[in-house]
């Protein structure tokens, strides 16, 4: 018992301390903190983004948001954020569900986010990759009502409007000024001043997520996540109250919204822009005086990708860190930016469903550049074998987790996370070595991941297989010096035909996101199988020159 108390105590002395070396508990005067609880309770209670209004209430005139149209203060992005609430609420028809926003990294994307959250009502955050039709299925299956989109998705929108026309639109992100269409800033504009009415409960985030099948799901994100997980990750990640931070990461993506989630429960200056680029991410931090930095790996790789000259021209001396997730990070260009910028990169391995799991710190990847890091305070990493019992150091098996994390369940009632004592199953493989560091060496299914993104081979092998001039089809995953992995495609021409490989390219572009389609379709006669009919795919490997593949 006393053994207990003891634990208990000293956790208690962490988190104090923790939570007041990164500022986020401070020196604030008693009328803010009431300000913050008549905040919360107005909004509906805790939600992912309800940090909006505690920083309004916090620091009023802090920046709180930069991106191309400007820059916007807590106090300013609040009261945005109010009166999108109430025009939404004002919309003609029946009253507003679901929302479903498809935007970039831009103020748009954060104010609506904010604004569902302050209605009580579930947000879903769209894939800007999405092809028409699987963009379609996804706002059917999630009873979106209210469409928030940048105007370079019109024509998506337009194919979901054509299979459901009571749904409505609203853009997000205009680019010709002047435009008659309905934005965001029009109604924004015409709603300042005003509230909507506090809703029961805070909004929850929807993201989407892939099951084994590849059928996206959406996963929904409550406000349930304690402290705790919040002190764990500072304690692990050098994040400071009120700093500055440029979030690179795909917001629509669970690593950039975590970082959305972040700042705004910190107090952090957000510094963004709407389309990726390496030399321009190297201006941001510098021009701002940024000291973090969120990205995906392929970014952190685009970057040390740019001529030396150009990295000589834009040094990063204000960055304090660099944190990613999302794929296996290229060793070489992780430890040639730590060369360079300092050892900054904090490499976190997590998931929609559990949160942040491990991070490896700057020293753990000087050791092992491909490691996942350790498990943060109270959180619960296990290896277990097919019968789910757990294996010794060094043996690869399932990872499996158990955390506080806000994760609510999916949004398909007929969808469940598997679970194994008690913890719950990532989906992934990966080992443990004797120091604790824990490596995933990859999925339990055929699932790789390629630029962060998710990708099913069985998926992608169906919608090939759709084609007149394909009579059969294997795809793989293999290793990509860029994009951590890519699709291989193997296809036998149905006969007669004389498909090319940029044709089928094409069919699956038109019908699924982007980042599915094949870097390479090779044509073979036949594909190898085994006794029972399987395709061996390791003899494509071969063919291939491919040493292994990686999930």
């Amino acid at each position: 018992m006393m053994k207990n108390l003891r634990e208990r105590v000293a956790h208690l002395v962490w988190l104090v301390r923790t939570l007041i070396t990164s500022g986020f508990l401070g020196t604030a005067r008693l009328d803010r903190y009431v300000r913050m609880g008549l905040a919360m309770r107005r909004h509906g209670g805790a939600s992912p983004v309800s940090g909006i209004g505690l920083a309004a209430a916090r620091a009023p005139r802090a920046v709180a948001l930069i991106d191309e149209a400007g820059s916007l203060t807590w106090r300013e992005l609040d009261d945005r954020s109010d009166a999108l609430a109430a025009a939404i609420a004002d919309l003609p028809g029946r009253p507003v569900s679901t929302v479903a926003i498809m935007c970039r990294n831009h103020r748009g994307l954060i104010e609506s986010l904010a604004a569902t959250s302050r209605l009580g009502l579930d947000a879903v955050l769209l894939n800007t990759g999405f092809a028409a039709p699987q963009l379609a299925d996804v706002l059917i299956r999630e009873n979106v009502d209210l469409v928030i989109a940048d105007d370079e998705f019109d024509d998506l929108i337009d194919h979901a409007l054509q299979r459901n026309p009571q749904l409505r639109h609203v853009h997000a992100w205009v680019e010709e000024a002047g435009s008659a269409l309905d934005t965001l800033d029009s109604l924004i504009a015409a709603h300042l001043g005003r509230r909507a009415a506090r809703p029961a409960r805070a909004g929850r985030i929807v993201l989407l997520t892939s099951g084994t099948t590849g059928t996206p799901k959406g996963a929904r994100r409550g406000g349930s996540t304690d402290i705790g997980s919040l002190a764990a990750m500072l304690d692990r990640i050098p994040w400071r109250s009120g700093e500055a931070t440029v979030i690179a990461a795909p917001i629509f993506h669970a690593w950039g919204f975590g970082q959305v989630a972040i700042s705004a429960t910190m107090t952090c200056t957000m510094i963004m822009r709407r389309r990726f680029d390496p030399e321009a991410t190297l201006d941001l931090v510098r021009e701002h005086g940024a000291t973090g930095l969120a990205v995906v790996p392929v970014m952190l790789e685009r970057i040390m990708d740019l001529p030396d000259n150009v990295l000589d021209a834009h040094p990063m001396p204000t960055l304090r860190f660099a944190t990613a997730s999302g794929s296996r990070m290229r060793p070489d260009a992780l430890l040639a930016f730590m060369d360079r910028f300092g050892d900054v990169v904090y490499n976190s391995y997590n998931a929609t469903e559990a949160g942040l799991i491990s991070t490896a710190t700057p020293q753990d990847l000087r050791v092992a550049p491909d490691t996942a890091g350790r498990a943060l305070v109270g959180t619960s990493v296990r290896i277990l074998d097919d019968d789910d019992r757990e294996l010794p150091v060094g043996e690869i098996g399932k990872i499996v987790v158990a955390s506080s994390s806000g994760f609510d369940g999916y949004t398909s009632a007929d969808v469940n996370k598997a679970f194994a004592d008690g913890h719950m199953v990532s989906g992934d493989l990966g080992r443990l070595d004797e120091s604790g560091l824990l490596f995933v060496v990859g999925r339990d299914d055929d699932m790789i991941v390629s630029g962060g993104e998710n990708v099913y081979p069985l998926e992608v092998e169906q919608i090939l297989g759709a084609h007149q001039g394909v009579r059969e089809v294997a795809v793989i995953g293999v290793d990509d010096a860029t994009f951590g992995q890519r699709l291989v495609a193997y296809v036998v021409r149905a006969p007669r035909t004389l498909v090319g490989a940029e044709q089928l390219r094409d069919h699956v572009r038109a019908e699924l996101a982007g980042f599915k389609v094949p870097r390479e379709v090779h044509f073979i006669d036949e594909l190898p199988r085994n006794a029972t009919g399987k395709v061996v795919t390791r003899e494509l490997l071969d063919d291939a020159g491919v040493e292994r593949k990686v999930s």
